[in-house]
């Protein structure tokens, strides 16, 4: 039962778009990532993710041309089965919680994809 400083745990990643475990509460996994730029259009078909943002703007932008700004302090929930693309035009630091079986860019791999494995490293 060890206390984990989300800023501390993020500001200490060194690559974006990288996501790294920090903690698990039953099936869910908590996770820090640094992000800029753009991920990928993808979606999960099985699980919600919450995106929080601790440090920066985070930009989810949706299918239909919809898109959410997150500011630091604030979250979003992208429903199971939605095209989204996180967009991060400056360095944004942010937390995710994520089902365990939650792949990381969902049904599309792309160069930026990590594994399980490697979040959990």
């Amino acid at each position: 039962m060890n206390s984990v400083n989300l800023v501390a745990a993020a500001e200490a990643l060194t690559e974006h778009w990288s996501p790294k475990v920090v903690g698990r509460v039953n099936d869910q996994y908590v996770k820090v990532a640094k992000l800029l730029g753009e991920l990928t259009w993808h979606k999960h078909d099985d699980e919600d993710e919450l995106f929080q943002v601790l440090h920066g703007r985070l930009r989810i932008q949706f299918e239909g041309g919809r898109e959410t700004v997150l500011e630091a302090g604030e979250f979003c929930v992208v429903p199971k089965g939605t095209l989204h693309n996180p967009v991060a035009d400056e360095e944004c630091w942010i937390v995710l919680i994520e089902t365990v079986t939650t792949k990381h860019t969902g049904d599309v791999a792309t160069l930026r994809t990590r594994s399980i494995e490697q979040q959990l490293a």
